[in-house]
């Protein structure tokens, strides 16, 4: 087994065939077939169902594909730290829900410092790839959020990947809509009032799983949803189809992409626990050190 395999295997995981995993990775079908093989038979199990409709991964191959994500994660890291041409770089990274402050901080990080030569990465993701991140080192810290219907699971996780949360605010529950939007004179709105506009979410696709959603009201029944995976995409779906997004109504001081939208309280309270995850018992760098005194700052 070789760390080509297990990229092999998790491309091949994450597409819709063997041909597309194979032009992604630029090696031949035959190849990269011939070597998921080799893999499958030198550790005893099935990785993927092979049938006339495709290619799926087995109960196996689902074991195998968490524990490679840790691998190539790990490997990824060691790659960027000691084999690329960045590593005599100072490096320092950030992995986040969106929220506009945990950019704020980092910029003033980089400010702080003002270094000649620096890799800093900043990752505004998923709600699961923060966790992975920071349990992996990938990001020394992670920025993430839960209402009360997902408070339990977040909580679990954050004891399973070895994590610690800090608390830093604690937000009522808002809707974002566009100016023009009929809606955006009111101070109060209700979900139900909200029924015939098309609420946009910000899509955790991979997991598909509610319970890591990084908005509030997620085990609300919507009557019309649609899922973005862009903050540009739903900002132009809420102005275009006079939609709406659930959030913790932080516009003040927000980028340009914001310009335009206007926040309402919404009646159902489902409040957002916004804070910080480092991994247990890690050493943080001077960066890090730093980034959280600078998170620190909007700590309510």
């Amino acid at each position: 087994m070789n760390i080509s395999q297990i990229r092999y295997v998790l491309e091949v995981a994450n597409s819709a065939s063997i041909r597309e995993a194979a032009t992604k990775l630029f090696v031949s079908q035959p190849a990269l077939s011939s070597s998921i093989k080799e893999l499958e038979e030198e550790i005893g199990i099935l990785i993927f169902d092979r049938t006339n409709k495709g290619i799926s991964l087995t109960d196996e191959g689902r074991e195998f594909v968490t524990y490679a994500k840790k691998v190539s994660s790990q490997y990824e890291i060691m790659e960027n730290r000691y084999l690329s041409k960045d590593s005599d770089k100072e490096k320092f990274s950030v992995s986040s829900q969106h929220y506009n402050f945990a950019i704020k901080a980092f910029t003033e990080v980089v400010k702080k410092h003002g270094l000649d030569r620096y890799v800093f990465s900043f990752h505004e993701t998923k709600t699961k790839d923060v966790l992975e991140d920071v349990r992996a080192l990938k990001s020394e810290v992670g920025i993430i959020s839960f209402s009360g219907a997902n408070e339990e699971i977040l909580k679990k996780l954050f004891k399973e990947y070895g994590l610690e949360f800090t608390p830093l605010m604690r937000r009522e529950t808002y809707i974002y809509v566009w100016e023009d939007n009929e809606l955006a004179g009111r101070k109060e709105i209700s979900i139900e009032e909200l029924s015939d506009h098309p609420c946009i979410v910000f899509d955790q696709s991979d997991n598909s799983n509610y319970y890591l959603t990084e908005e509030a009201m997620a085990d609300y029944d919507f009557k019309k949803l649609i899922k973005s995976d862009d903050r540009a995409t739903t900002m132009e779906l809420i102005k275009e189809l006079h939609g709406y997004s659930i959030g913790s109504g932080m516009l003040s001081g927000e980028e340009a992409i914001l310009k335009g939208m206007v926040s309402i309280k919404l009646k159902e309270e489902d409040p957002l626990t916004i804070g910080y995850i480092l991994r247990k018992g890690a050493t943080l760098s001077v960066y890090g050190n730093d980034y959280v005194k600078e998170l620190l700052k909007f700590k309510e």
